[in-house]
């Protein structure tokens, strides 16, 4: 089994909402052989706490403009906060203090889990359909 259709594009919606916002390290994992309580991880990198919470922003914000989602849950939202964490059910957003990141090793956890490919812009659509490229 693999990440539904529904779950790589909130996925690539919220890696892009963080790129948007100069996130880096972006790793997107397909974990559902190891998780049966969600699709797809998101894990981003932000240089401080500002970062952390304008690309936190950023992705409710595209997230809902574009899917018409809300986070099922919120962890660690608040000031100087060195990682929040997403949930949107289908998808888990990691938003990290690069040393933070460093520290918790969860790139390594999932390291096994298949990597689901982005590319920072705009993306051909699978299938080369035209009627989504106008999207």
């Amino acid at each position: 089994m693999t990440a539904t259709d529904t779950a790589k594009a909130l996925a690539f919606t919220a890696a892009q909402a963080a790129a948007d916002k100069k996130a880096s390290d972006i790793n997107l994992r397909d974990v559902t052989e190891k998780i049966a309580l969600t699709d797809v991880f998101v894990i981003v990198s932000a240089s401080n706490e500002r970062q952390v919470k304008a690309i936190v922003d950023a992705v409710e914000e595209q997230l809902i403009k574009q899917h018409d989602t809300r986070p099922l849950r919120r962890e660690g939202k608040g000031g100087g906060e060195q990682w929040v964490l997403l949930d949107y059910g289908e998808i888990v957003v990691h938003v990290f203090h690069q040393e933070a990141r460093q520290y918790f090793g969860l790139d390594g956890l999932w390291k096994d889990c298949p990597q689901i490919p982005f590319a920072d812009g705009p993306r051909a659509p699978e299938g080369g359909d035209e009627a989504e490229e106008q999207r």
